[in-house]
């Protein structure tokens, strides 16, 4: 227990032979106890009321909740009705309650609380589990919701008079019983009726008519069984209105069923009762045996799957037992009225969905491109939920083909450059998706060739006259895209829409611009037409209710392509805002994406799920690594290395001065005030980590001797040039980047610093410079420059701080580490010894595992800590020199 609440005492009463013991104790509210209990810990106690408080909550959150009154005559909510696996984990909790996980009031700090004996474990149990249900469902938002403070407020209500009407709802709780229903019928299925049957909860093997019950041929279920059943049969009845005849009857044993009822039971009424715990059982010769399929591939196809295409109607196939019906068989079906219809010399029980599938013949319409999705998954959905879906004719010969691995393609004509076998079948796969009007996503390694696979692309669809090509990137990009078409293409335009005066050329050329540029002028943009418009570092565009997506999904193509290292970087909504503008309609609208795909995957708790959207966007994403085989073994040995370094003193009292004040504040806020105090805690003791003079900002700092990183990275510089090696020194600060500037120039080190605010020229003369060898060592802003640069020339990569994502991290070593590289690559990570880098590092090992699928939330997740975990990740552990 936490030191909260009110004080007391209790005795844990020990197992046979041993001692009691005296322990002091806090007296909680169910509401505080829950948090704390979910936390668990290494006492058996402990875990098993952790156990015991994560049961509660499923069973409220499938909100088997009963209103009723307590004996003291308030409104209080319980737990039920129960169905059989909950009555078995009761038991079974029961059974194994430890003797430690029960106390009893100390009668000499209570006088009158009686012997101490060792509670009962089902009772004790049984009153946590009601006390968390009747905790939660309460609140002032409640009681305004529902206009009424009856099992709203959260003070109980005094309700005597409800205590009747109370005892009636508890009799599917207390009553130990419970009841089913199990439909007959005669030989020529001509006559239904329900049989009522009775269940022992405390043996869920006990089972009988409830005749038998009632006669006293069936024993074992208690003195109150025929009560125990009225009751349970009345409130049965509230579910499904037809059972309400049985309670005018002596014995309500059984209930004859007409035609209407059958149905209702097939469908609406049977999930009530299924939802009230009460089963229903069909005989074994006429359960429902017709299923139901949409196909879908029927005709010729559309010509295109671009937004022009036309809707397709996917048909229902109706099947006995795996074997389609005839037409005739579907037609019989469909003018039936009876519940039961007689197929193939059987009586074929037939629930009102599928009769109405049978008279609908066709799902309805729906976009190419969400039946090709229906085909990759084999499922769709309708009204109802999910449903099978074959794939026939033309959509299974093109499932087929999209789903065959790539094959390399001929070089194209007019390709001044030799491409690699990968590269081949990646033309070959960005040839055969653009040309059906798909979208693709080329989520290959930074590094892999990219931009001269999309300009080869360029010139084969150049041969059937396909249209200009529109390529968006980075404004530190597009001088590399320009210098790379006029070598691998020199007989292909390429014009700049950027800067003032920019207008378009005419021709089929590429024309370039930026995101920035792009946003503002996107009318313009979109009145132009596009053989093919291309995102590249489509990461920009991960959020799509930005104006850049926006802007983005505005500009007409024929067929749309996104470069990018990094198609998820924090979570699936990324990737769905990527291939939703390369393919729209692929994976449907970003709410039903959410609920379907992306929050089932992410929770792992839907068996065969990831499987399933794998399949679906395989066909449409292509994703590479330089470790696959056969993609880049020309490639040198890369060696990644995470070097330690102490804090200086100063470091270390201004860490711990900054944690201590902190700290303090966040323990008062809450909200997005804790938020933000937790983010700026983190940066405030990474810039520390990095260097007292970036926290305090002083404007003539003094930087030698303060700072154990700095003093790394010169031993780390000096060895580098003295070996004639280059480096790439990334850091996400730019205070910090001037700051080894100033230093590095000041020991006479050739430097130079590219960051956000370095123009497009200057971007370009730096990265001429440094390859050219003129300077050894290019600082760089990790968000400015963590893409798209082509810089082989360094041999050595140092990340001063860590962005505390992997993959971002991975994008930038790939400036050096990329095609053209011919020397081994050394990669340093600096982290401060017992700080907070020391403990992150530890999470992205298992992190950088997930970066091709669901990444954590970075800082941000941090913020969710409690502040007892976030001391813990914080708090300095000699890291002192």
């Amino acid at each position: 227990m936490q030191d909260v609440g009110e004080p007391g005492s209790a005795v844990i009463v020990p197992p046979p032979g041993d001692a009691a013991h005296e322990l002091a104790v806090r007296r909680l509210p169910v509401g505080d106890a829950v948090a704390l209990l979910l936390t668990g810990g290494d006492d058996p106690a402990l875990r098993f009321w952790a156990v015991t408080t994560r049961l509660a909550l499923h069973l409220v959150a499938r909100g088997r909740l009963l209103p009723g009154v307590s004996p003291a005559g308030f409104d209080a909510w319980r737990v039920g009705p129960l169905d059989a696996d909950d009555a078995a984990r009761l038991r079974d909790l029961a059974a194994a309650m430890p003797p430690t996980a029960r106390a009893v009031v100390d009668s000499r700090t209570a006088p009158g609380a009686g012997p101490s004996e060792l509670p009962a474990a089902a009772p004790l149990l049984r009153a946590f589990i009601d006390a968390v249900a009747d905790t939660l469902p309460r609140s002032p938002a409640a009681t305004m919701a529902v206009g009424t403070s009856l099992f709203a407020a959260p003070d109980p209500q005094a309700v005597p008079e409800l205590r009747d009407w109370s005892d009636e709802v508890a009799a599917g709780v207390d009553a130990g019983v419970r009841v089913s229903l199990r439909v007959e019928t005669d030989a020529d299925a001509a006559r239904f009726r329900a049989v009522v049957q009775l269940h022992a909860l405390a043996d869920p093997t006990r089972v009988a008519d409830l005749a038998d019950v009632w006669t006293g041929a069936a024993v074992g279920f208690g003195p109150r069984a025929r009560i125990d059943a009225l009751l349970a049969v009345r409130r049965a009845a509230r579910f499904w209105e037809p059972l309400q005849q049985l309670l005018s009857r002596a014995v309500p044993e059984e209930l004859e069923l007409d035609d209407g009822d059958v149905p209702d039971l097939l469908g609406d009424a049977a999930a009530r009762l299924i939802g009230g715990g009460i089963a229903v059982h069909w005989p074994r010769d006429l359960r429902p045996s017709l299923s139901t399929r949409a196909v879908a591939g029927h005709g010729t196809g559309p010509a295109t799957f671009g937004a022009e295409a036309e809707p397709l109607m996917l048909d229902w196939e109706l099947a006995l037992r795996g074997d389609p019906l005839t037409p005739e068989e579907r037609d019989e079906l469909a003018h039936s009225h009876r519940p039961v219809v007689r197929l193939r010399d059987e009586w074929v029980l037939v629930d009102p969905a599928t009769r109405q599938r049978a008279r609908e013949r066709t799902l309805g319409p729906v976009t190419a491109v969400a039946a090709l999705g229906a085909a990759l998954t084999g499922e769709v959905d309708a009204a109802g939920g999910p449903v099978p879906v074959r794939a026939t004719g033309w959509l299974q010969d093109l499932r087929e083909r999209i789903t065959t691995p790539p094959v390399p393609a001929a070089p194209p004509t007019g390709l001044a450059a030799t491409l690699r076998d990968y590269q081949l079948r990646g033309l070959g796969w960005l040839d055969r998706m653009t040309s059906l009007g798909l979208g693709a996503c080329l989520a290959d390694d930074m590094g892999l060739g990219k931009t001269i696979t999309l300009i080869a692309l360029h010139l084969r669809r150049q041969a059937l006259d396909a249209g200009p090509t529109f390529v968006v990137c980075p404004a530190s990009l597009m001088g590399n895209w320009e210098r790379e078409i006029t070598r691998f293409a020199p007989g292909v335009t390429v014009h700049r829409f950027h800067g003032a005066g920019r207008s378009l050329p005419a021709g089929a050329g590429f024309v370039l611009t930026t995101y920035a540029t792009m946003r503002r002028d996107a009318a313009v943009l979109g009145a132009h037409r596009w053989g093919l418009v291309v995102a590249d570092e489509a990461q920009h565009v991960k959020n799509a209710a930005s104006g850049t997506a926006q802007a983005l999904r505005s500009i007409p193509a024929a067929a749309r392509v996104a470069l990018t290292g990094t198609p998820v970087e924090n979570n699936l909504l990324e990737l769905w805002s990527i291939l939703d503008w390369t393919t729209p309609g692929l994976l449907g609208g970003q709410a039903e994406f959410r609920a379907r795909w992306a929050e089932p995957i992410a929770a792992g708790d839907h068996p065969g799920l990831a499987e399933r959207f794998a399949r679906l966007v395989g066909p449409f994403l292509l994703r590479r690594r330089k470790s696959d085989p056969g993609i880049a073994p020309e490639l040198p040995r890369k060696t990644e290395t995470d070097r330690p370094v102490g804090l200086t003193r100063e470091q270390a009292g201004l860490y711990e001065a900054v944690v201590a004040e902190t700290m303090a504040r966040i323990a008062d806020a809450d909200g997005m005030a804790r938020r933000g105090l937790v983010l700026a805690l983190l940066t405030a003791l990474k810039q520390i980590c990095d260097h007292p003079a970036l926290y305090v900002r002083e404007a003539e700092p003094v930087l030698a001797g303060r700072s154990g990183k700095l003093e790394l990275l010169d031993e780390l510089l000096t060895t580098i040039v003295a070996g004639d090696g280059a480096a790439l020194v990334f850091t996400q600060y730019v205070g910090m980047g001037r700051l080894l500037e100033r230093h590095l120039r000041g020991r006479g080190v050739g430097v130079q610093f590219l960051h956000g605010g370095t123009t497009i020229p200057e971007r370009e003369a730096m990265v001429d410079r440094f390859q050219q060898g003129e300077v050894p060592v290019f600082l760089l802003s990790l968000r400015a420059a963590g893409t798209g640069l082509n810089l082989t020339r360094a041999d050595h990569v140092v990340h001063y701080d860590r962005w505390w994502n992997p993959a971002v991290e991975d994008q930038a070593t790939d400036r050096a580490y990329r095609i053209g590289q011919t020397r081994p690559v050394q990669v340093h990570r600096l982290i401060s010894e017992g700080t907070v880098e020391d403990r992150i590092a530890g999470l992205l090992a298992s992190k950088r595992a997930l970066a091709d699928s669901v990444l954590a939330g970075g800082e941000a997740a941090l913020t969710e800590l409690t502040d007892a975990e976030l001391a813990d990740l914080v708090e300095l552990r000699g890291g002192e020199r």
